[in-house]
């Protein structure tokens, strides 16, 4: 059985409380069963992580390796600022689709760079916590292929 680590970055352990008008009322706890609920449909496996240090992330991302098939990513801010994520991305090279609960292109223009992005085999923003779900799809697509 294939297994996606699910990683998620700076303050989204505060979602459901942080800027409802924005990134909804929906708890990354809500968004861990949604995913968990997903990858049992489709036959998948997931471990779920979320930290506000950028270490813990590359650590996690380079842990994947030999043990996870893929990864899914909310970065939140690293997204626009970490060089160290996208490095870890590129080395240990598994698939990684990148998701943004907001629609990254339509807020700050700070945001529209993305050091995830190149080193990602796709990008899903704007969909709220259903943007998990459709990056289980897609991986679980890629990895049939």
């Amino acid at each position: 059985m294939s297994s996606v680590l699910v990683l998620n970055g700076p303050n989204l352990n505060l979602l459901g409380t942080r800027q409802p008008e924005v990134y909804g009322t929906t708890t990354l706890a809500d968004v861990q069963v949604l995913c968990e609920a997903e990858a049992a449909r489709l036959g998948l496996m997931t471990t779920f992580m979320q930290s506000n240090h950028e270490g813990a992330l590359i650590d996690a991302i380079h842990g994947a390796r030999g043990t996870h098939d893929a990864l899914i990513l909310n970065a939140g801010a690293y997204t626009h600022t970490s060089i160290a994520l996208m490095d870890a991305i590129a080395s240990v090279e598994l698939p990684l689709v990148e998701v943004h609960l907001s629609n990254i292109h339509a807020r700050e223009s700070f945001r529209h760079t993305s050091y995830i992005a190149p080193v990602a085999i796709g990008q899903i923003c704007g969909f709220g916590a259903y943007g998990y779900v459709m990056a289980l799809q897609a991986l679980k697509h890629r990895m049939a292929s």
